[in-house]
């Protein structure tokens, strides 16, 4: 199944059904999800009946008392993952077709249903001024559409304080897990980066997802123009010697993330609203990013 494009998935209005397009996509290409899935946890012997699977056999019970018995495992989650969505008004560019807004809370959601598909527990941490919105991380189909319709609900407004909802997700995973992180990470570069190397010192694995869109990585404006701070609603006058200034600053922070992340043992995957979202989770997918 090709991976819908960005202009369809911005005018499907469901989340859910965007999310479940995109998985859909990802299954049928064979990727393999970075989460672990099911693990198996011995829980009883049964009497052998006709038809039971062979390698569940207990061999040496066998040779102990002459009799077949089948030894029975309990499925239980082996990873909990936190998602931590960017909220903050920088996420609403552009206002015209697909913003990383609308973007980001696709991925979100493709990776909710993907990672309780498996059996695993995932949950969501997003934040708006000082207001934190938190679903906690659960496995089940009935939490799954609460994680869906609370990306739904969430708006692209305000500023936030990134540091903050990754620490507290952190701290409110009940065991050993992952935090993905969605945003274009503009805020706060410095304190982001270190709350995100205490999560991987603390034992969870991280990742980036950075959300941009093609028309701020160009900045392919002629002339002078007025440019507003989404967030802080200051305007700068911009011109041609602004515009080269821009790009090259941008490109660099671009590349000191993935630097800086690497360092550190988090996983970093630029996204451009200019690509399908399946593939970008494809490519993130593929780099195979499994807890230990």
């Amino acid at each position: 199944m090709p991976a819908p494009a960005p202009d369809v998935i911005a005018q499907i209005a469901d989340l859910e059904l965007a999310a479940r397009l995109i998985v859909e996509g990802l299954r049928s290409g064979g990727h393999r999800s970075p989460f672990h899935g099911y693990s198996a946890e011995f829980q009883q012997h049964r009497a052998y009946r006709a038809g039971d699977d062979l390698k569940y056999l207990d061999w040496k019970l066998l040779a102990r008392t002459d009799r077949l018995y089948s030894r029975q495992f309990r499925e239980t989650t082996s990873m909990s993952v936190m998602i931590v969505l960017d909220s903050s008004a920088s996420m609403r560019f552009p206002e015209t077709g697909m913003s990383k807004f609308r973007y980001a809370s696709v991925i979100a959601a493709s990776l909710a249903w993907l990672i309780s598909s498996q059996g695993d527990a995932v949950g969501l941490m997003s934040m708006s001024g000082d207001a934190l919105t938190y679903v906690p991380a659960r496995g089940g189909r009935p939490h799954l559409q609460l994680v869906l319709s609370q990306i739904e609900r969430l708006e692209a407004a305000g500023s936030w304080t990134p540091q903050r909802a990754i620490s507290r997700g952190a701290e409110l995973l009940k065991r050993r897990g992952m935090i993905i992180v969605i945003s274009d990470f503009y805020d706060d570069e410095v304190e982001t980066r270190r709350e995100l190397r205490r999560v991987v010192r603390s034992g969870h694995d991280a990742a980036m997802l950075q959300v941009i869109s093609p028309e701020e990585r160009a900045f392919d404006y002629a002339g002078s123009l007025e440019i507003e701070d989404l967030e802080t609603g200051e305007r700068t006058l911009a011109d041609e010697s602004t515009r080269a200034a821009y790009v090259s600053a941008l490109q660099a922070f671009l590349e000191r993330c993935q630097t800086e992340a690497r360092r550190e043992g988090i996983a970093h995957a630029l996204m451009s609203t200019q690509d399908p979202p399946g593939h970008a989770l494809r490519s993130f997918l593929l780099r195979g990013r499994t807890a230990p």
